[in-house]
């Protein structure tokens, strides 16, 4: 195939992949129109039956795949017949689904169907209850908790209920997700992405909580793999909707991931959208292990780290424990640095715990609110703690308003314990977007700059410099990119000889112009 081919097939691709998110864009959307409810109130209906699509065709295909009769379709046979395949089905892909619930035959009836809402109850709770008393219980419990079909969301009747259950089903089942064929687009799951990211933009502050967007995902997770292609085990302590993490999946394949996806959530909802994420992109229950609860106080993952890479956009400046709670200051995340984070700015708490829980051959790269770079403090303290112990290998300013919820410009903070010289890296990607609707975004060119001087670790005028330790040190261990990167001056040059000469060309011109306005008055007067 030539070049031009390669360039007409991906521009094609990319058409599809663009039609298609605007059909399932639209397709939510209408769902809700003339209704009650905001689409994003209504995106867990949305997410959650692309789920319910996926997990049915996924298992289908599956069966379907390893019968001897080529022929054979699981959808077809009755339940009875099909609780034959259960335990080793469930053993393999974590669930089951008998063929009368699988999502094409529940929408093939649901137009005739008035307890509808009960019918996708119980298929939901057997879905669930599928996994009980297996390995894979855990991650199935609860994922279709916030998909109420009583819901008043949904109308005030039953009958108003069903009526929006039906278009839901046929609406997610119309989607021409099968005819979009291609190997660097994950179907459903890019579906699904696209999804979370509108809806994220579309609830503002509170979409900035669960979701990551791709382009950033993307470079935190080539930060921490540059020079690799596999790593053990990638963590992400403030998960969200599991967007960072699963970013590894692309960058290194999820097969290259060799012992799994790790994240905690304190978000109930966000925690099932994680897990359902994971599914969606066909990571297999026994590679991930996402935890719920608070990650600063009660940790769920003491007994799978270290981890080789761990990526994060915690939360920006929420309130924790601190020394409220006399546990944490001999906690082995914290009491290394012998200080604490201050109980209203927990972002270095879980710069800490990231550093505790990462490989001595691993890299942690976090996304971090601007004021920890140089506010004093305890702040300056963990910093003097990173710094002293040669923990920091970079920091990198990035535009402003690249994340839902704020407009503000992060940054990002590289950690490593095994670095090749005692300096830190410093970055002025401040410039580096492009526009795109009402957020910046990187570009892939933006993004492709960025990590290569990451890689190349040396100066580049106005946008990179390579800093010793002590030089920090000596200033009070302020680490903000501004400090030791001054922007490239884009002001005209003017030559002030030149300018004098064209101001009194200038002057001498109004000179003469006044004369002959004064000549001319003259003439009126005088011929009055």
């Amino acid at each position: 195939m030539s070049n031009n081919d390669k360039t007409n097939l991906n521009s094609t691709k990319e058409q599809e992949r663009s039609e298609l998110h605007r059909t399932i864009w639209n397709a939510a959307n209408d769902l809700v129109h003339g209704g009650s409810v905001a689409p994003v109130d209504f995106k867990q209906y949305v997410l959650v039956m692309l789920f319910y699509r996926f997990i049915s065709e996924n298992l289908s295909n599956y069966i379907n795949a390893n019968e001897p009769d080529k022929n054979f379709d699981y959808a077809k046979i009755s339940d009875k017949e099909a609780e034959f395949g259960r335990l080793d089905t469930v053993k393999e892909k974590g669930f089951y689904i008998l063929p009368s619930e699988l999502f094409a035959n529940v929408r093939k009836n649901a137009r005739n169907d008035s307890n509808l809402n009960e019918v996708l109850f119980n298929v939901f709770k057997s879905i669930e209850g599928s996994a009980k008393g297996t390995d894979s219980e855990d991650d199935l419990r609860g994922l279709f908790e916030d998909f109420n079909v009583n819901s008043t969301q949904l109308g005030r009747t039953v009958e108003q209920r069903n009526k929006l259950l039906v278009k839901l089903l046929e609406t997610i089942g119309d989607l021409k997700l099968g005819d979009y064929h291609s190997n660097s687009i994950d179907l459903f799951g890019d579906a699904y992405e696209y999804l979370m990211g509108m809806y994220a933009s579309a609830a503002g502050k509170k979409g900035g909580e669960f979701y990551t967007p791709q382009e950033v995902s993307e470079l935190l997770a080539e930060i921490t793999t540059v020079g690799k292609k596999e790593v053990n085990k990638v963590y992400d302590p403030a998960c969200g909707s599991g967007s960072l993490l699963l970013k590894f999946a692309k960058v290194l394949g999820k097969e290259n991931v060799r012992q799994g996806f790790y994240g905690q959530e304190i978000n109930l909802t966000t925690y099932n959208l994680c897990r359902i994420n994971m599914f969606l992109h066909d990571i297999n229950y026994n590679n991930f292990d996402i935890a719920h609860g608070d990650t600063l106080t009660d940790p769920k993952h003491w007994d799978d780290e270290p981890f080789d890479a761990i990526v994060s956009n915690p939360p920006y400046s929420i309130r924790w424990d601190g020394d409220v709670n006399p546990l944490l200051i001999n906690d082995p995340r914290f009491s290394p640095a012998g200080v604490l984070a201050p109980k209203s700015k927990a972002d270095l708490a879980f710069t800490l715990h990231m550093l505790s829980w990462l490989s001595t051959s691993g890299s942690a790269a976090i996304v971090e609110f601007p004021g920890v770079l140089y506010r004093g403090g305890a702040e300056q303290k963990i910093r003097k703690y990173l710094i002293d112990n040669n923990y920091a290998d970079a920091v990198i300013q990035l535009p402003p308003d690249l994340f839902f919820g704020t407009t503000i410009s992060t940054c990002i903070l590289v950690l490593k314990k095994s670095k090749k010289d005692n300096k830190t890296l410093f970055i002025d990607a401040s410039a580096e977007f492009v526009r795109g609707g009402n957020k910046n975004k990187l570009s892939d060119t933006n993004r492709k700059k960025i990590l290569n001087a990451y890689i190349e670790r040396k100066d580049d005028e106005h946008f990179a410099k390579l800093v010793d330790n002590k030089d920090i040190a000596e200033n009070d261990y302020n680490i903000a990119v501004s400090s030791y990167i001054t922007q490239k001056d884009t002001r005209e040059v003017v030559n002030i000889t030149d300018l004098n000469k064209e101001i009194e060309e200038i002057v001498k011109r109004q000179n003469e112009l006044r004369t002959a306005v004064d000549e001319i008055v003259a003439d009126i007067e005088g011929s009055k």
